[in-house]
């Protein structure tokens, strides 16, 4: 299957993508809709579960196999992939099992997701400086933002890989080589890019993203990425019979973990949650995400100006493509968006209201491949 077959072919797309039966979805930065064959693959899963163990409907190779998938999407190994969900789980593990020392600091981003800032906030208890970046747009990070930010004692930059509301991605690679260059671990919220855009971890040292965004993936999955040279350093804050040895399911006295990413893995995870990864992971990679980030920012092109024409104001507007993404936020001085969202639920339009830190409240569009130039034309006609 290929983006363009799907957007030539209206039985194809609705058959695969069964939410554009009944409504135009536009919503998937918040939880998407799952596709045909991540439902079928659940659906299928839980049937055969009823009839045997859970781990015997699996099959011995399945969770590997998936952690390919994912380790192929990153441009990672098998082995440093773990999987933990939700994101803030998996960052809230990494904050916790970092050897940060009194007198560290680490850089975030205040105005970022909740989740790549409270983990990080927490370690002010152990005496850690938790240092808030200050950018001059709402969302938009530059490398020289971060650069300017760090000194001798900065340990960890944390940031988003595009933000939730501004939509505005990160030069990735000069920020990551900046901070390899100087010792300065990079960790990273990929939620709002991986399935979308291209991602390589080369100078990454962890990242985590939930499935139930553009992985297109179900809810209580998701990926823990964590650098094999990082793993001795990053101890894992939970015990289980899975990630500590137990032979025979017998309790050491000396606790030893597995030698890889499964060492963030205590016990028997979610596994009806995985067989949907995997689905997802399939669909994603045979579609290619190269074509997906391509069809994004296509649309985007022309989305933009007509927003703009309309008269709605959209945040960062002028991205370039290297940093534009799939959302597309925008607002009207002195109108009722709440109300404007209501209304275009109610026309089977499915967009997400947000809000600033100020109290501004936004209208947020988040287009995948599968939704098609009607589409949008459509939901343009409703504002």
């Amino acid at each position: 299957m290929t983006v363009s077959e799907i957007l030539s072919n209206e039985e194809l797309r609705r058959h695969e993508f069964p939410v554009a039966r009944g409504k135009i979805f536009l919503a998937h930065a918040g939880a998407s809709p799952l596709p045909r064959r991540v439902s079928e693959a659940m659906r299928d899963y839980a049937l055969q579960s009823s009839q045997n163990d859970q781990w015997s409907v699996l099959g011995p190779t399945a969770v590997q196999q998936t952690r390919e998938l994912a380790a192929r999407l990153i441009g990672a190994e098998a082995e440093e992939i773990a999987f933990v969900a939700p994101t803030s789980l998996a960052l809230s593990l990494a904050a916790a099992g970092l050897p940060l020392r009194k007198g560290d600091n680490i850089l975030v981003y205040f105005d970022d997701y909740p989740a790549n800032v409270y983990p990080w906030m927490a370690l002010a208890e152990k005496g850690v400086q938790v240092r808030l970046m200050n950018v001059r747009e709402l969302g938009k990070i530059r490398p020289v933002d971060v650069m300017g930010q760090v000194d001798e004692q900065t340990r960890l930059v944390a940031l988003a890989t595009n933000h939730f509301l501004a939509g505005y991605r990160p030069d990735l690679e000069a920020i990551g080589k900046y901070l390899g260059e100087r010792k300065i671990l990079f960790g990273l919220d990929a939620i709002q890019t991986l399935g979308a855009f291209p991602l390589s971890v080369r100078h990454v040292d962890f990242l985590a993203a939930g499935a139930q965004k553009w992985l297109l993936g179900p809810c209580g999955a998701g990926i823990f990425y964590v650098r094999k040279s990082l793993q001795d350093k990053l101890r894992p804050v939970v015990f289980g019979s899975d990630n500590v040895r137990s032979p025979n399911y017998v309790a050491q006295e000396r606790m030893v973990f597995r030698a890889d990413a499964r060492r963030y893995e205590p016990g028997t995870g979610n596994l009806i949650g995985l067989v949907g990864l995997r689905a997802a992971l399939e669909l994603l990679l045979e579609a290619g995400v190269e074509n997906i980030a391509s069809e994004l920012l296509r649309k985007r092109a022309w989305l933009v100006p007509a927003l703009r024409e309309k008269g709605w104001t959209v945040l960062q507007a002028d991205a370039p493509p290297a940093n534009a993404s799939g959302i597309v936020t925008f607002s009207r001085e002195g109108a009722d968006l709440a109300a404007w969202f209501q209304k275009l639920r109610a026309a089977g339009v499915e967009m997400s209201l947000r809000a600033d830190r100020g109290g501004r409240q936004y209208l947020r569009v988040s287009t995948h491949f599968y939704n098609t130039d009607e589409e949008l034309r459509r939901a343009l006609e409703l504002l």
